[in-house]
């Protein structure tokens, strides 16, 4: 029976292992590198006068909200060029060769670090979490021209702000590239993160009980946002002035926007409460061809994941903005995303280490 078992475990983990994926703590370096290497020689190119720099001034428009625009090419795209070769040097070192010592371990691990908060947060604007909330109308747009009288999806998805977009999947896999690095030199599995000692809040019971508080606090922190959008559909003037209000209703689909964002704003509340419910875990009975069967992890964590950091920059942009002369629920409300974000992303963690069973490499948990 014991052996029966086993066998049927190990035939589990084989199958994990086939999946492309789920080796990304042996690719995502390379992928990282050679990310860094395209972005540098962009850099180069813009650095000896090349078109299409993308942090140029530009129309209000056209232009995005990042902390580099507007920024001149000679001092920025030297310095592009500079971290982008860094980060191949840096992304094969961690791919290839343990550190050699102590030193170039932390070099790489702040470097490492450094790059994919740089990239995942920093740099960004609220254009993440805009073409997340938007995707399907997006996808709808491209085909149809429907709605609105832009020219094309370019009008939308502009070169600043697809750089952008483009600076968060190098954030992605530095991400991934430099916690593989971290875990392998810690002789940890690169995979899960086990083999030494774990720490008590990592226990799926405290998990449950830390996550719950995660999961509240992710919820009230989107209240304030989304009544003020739907305050403002209903012709009530909410933290704003009266004229403002009356330029947003006489803007086309301007309130209709803040409508739609606070309504996936309020589904995406009911969606975090799966982290911590039993219908999170399992998929409910009026579920077609999924009932009863359980959620597969990836299912959850990653639309969650994502979500928990495309919200931090757009939080970090209405900070940066402070007071608007149209009242305080312009920006007040959605400054409150990087709390949203941070308690989502501790919420996932939470419901990670309560459903991550045992890995496919290691056999540890």
């Amino acid at each position: 029976m014991a052996h029966a078992v086993s066998s049927g475990n190990e035939q589990v983990r084989a199958a994990v292992r086939r999946r492309w994926w789920s080796g990304w703590p042996h690719w995502t370096p390379y992928a990282a590198a050679a990310w860094s290497l395209a972005y540098g020689l962009a850099g180069l190119y813009w650095t000896l006068g090349g078109a299409a720099y993308p942090f140029a001034p530009v129309d209000e428009d056209r232009s995005a909200g990042s902390v580099l625009e507007p920024s001149p090419a000679a001092v920025v795209s030297p310095v592009i060029a500079a971290l982008g070769l860094a980060g191949a040097v840096c992304g094969v070192l961690m791919a290839r060769r343990p550190a050699s010592g102590a030193a170039a371990r932390r070099f790489l691990l702040g470097f490492g670090w450094a790059q994919a908060l740089a990239l995942t947060v920093v740099l960004q604007d609220y254009t993440l979490i805009a073409v997340v909330a938007f995707a399907p109308l997006l996808v709808v747009f491209a085909f149809t021209g429907v709605p609105g009288p832009q020219d094309g999806i370019g009008d939308i998805l502009y070169w600043h702000r697809d750089n952008l977009l483009i600076l968060f999947v190098g954030g992605v896999l530095w991400t991934l590239a430099v916690l593989a690095y971290q875990r392998r030199t810690r002789g940890l599995c690169a995979h899960c993160g086990r083999g030494g000692r774990a720490a008590a809040w990592t226990a799926p019971q405290a998990a449950a009980r830390w996550g719950r508080r995660a999961v509240l606090i992710a919820v009230l922190s989107s209240i304030p946002y989304d009544v003020t959008r739907v305050a403002w559909f209903f012709g009530y003037p909410m933290g704003i002035t009266d004229a403002f209000l009356k330029d947003m209703q006489d803007t086309p689909g301007m309130l209709g926007i803040g409508l739609g964002l606070a309504i996936a704003s309020t589904v995406g509340g009911v969606l975090t409460h799966g982290l911590v419910a039993r219908w999170g875990e399992v998929w409910p009975r009026w579920v077609p061809f999924k009932a009863g069967r359980p959620v597969a992890l990836a299912t959850a964590i990653v639309p969650a994941l994502l979500v928990s950091v495309v919200l931090v920059p757009g939080g970090l942009q209405m900070i940066r903005g402070g007071d608007q002369p149209f009242g305080w629920g312009t920006n007040y409300p959605a400054m409150l995303w990087v709390v949203w974000g941070a308690a989502l992303g501790a919420a996932t963690l939470a419901y990670y280490l309560r459903r991550r069973g045992t890995c496919g490499y290691c056999a540890r948990g």
